[in-house]
């Protein structure tokens, strides 16, 4: 029988950090799951976060997949640790040209210090129509007791 996150309060510790992330909120970014080692993290497009060219810009898909590998970390992370991004790669795959980006962070190996991670960002429609995989990360994550 498997067991279950070593925090049973997991889902609560994840909102309420995400709640104190300034930066998630001024990308009007958005917490949508929460499960046992998984998050999935959203943005709506704005021109005022693009590029040059007119896409979203690289930052903020790297910034929606960093905190959703972060946030599948912290939902098996043991109580009273916080968690901190080690080293991350993204690997952007298509212009982010979409009315909605999701984010989602999934656990591949959590260990006892370190957790692998990795996120898959999708662009689609308001509705979740269309959907195009956008970018990939795959990230380092550090447990250590909280502050």
């Amino acid at each position: 029988m498997a067991e279950g996150p070593p925090n049973p309060d997991f889902e609560r510790v994840v909102r309420e950090s995400f709640g104190r992330q300034s930066f998630m909120e001024s990308l009007g970014a958005t917490l949508e799951e929460v499960a046992p080692g998984r998050v999935t993290i959203a943005a709506s497009f704005s021109e005022r976060l693009c590029q040059q060219n007119g896409f979203l810009h690289a930052g903020v898909l790297t910034s929606i997949a960093d905190s959703a590998c972060g946030y599948a970390a912290l939902t098996l992370a043991p109580p009273g640790h916080d968690v901190l991004a080690v080293e991350f790669k993204i690997s952007l795959l298509r212009p982010a040209r979409a009315r909605r980006f999701v984010a989602r962070g999934r656990v591949l190996r959590a260990g006892r210090t370190l957790t692998a991670a990795a996120a898959d960002v999708f662009g689609s429609g308001e509705s979740g129509e269309g959907e195009e995989l956008v970018a990939t990360m795959l990230s380092t994550v550090i447990s250590r007791p909280a502050p």
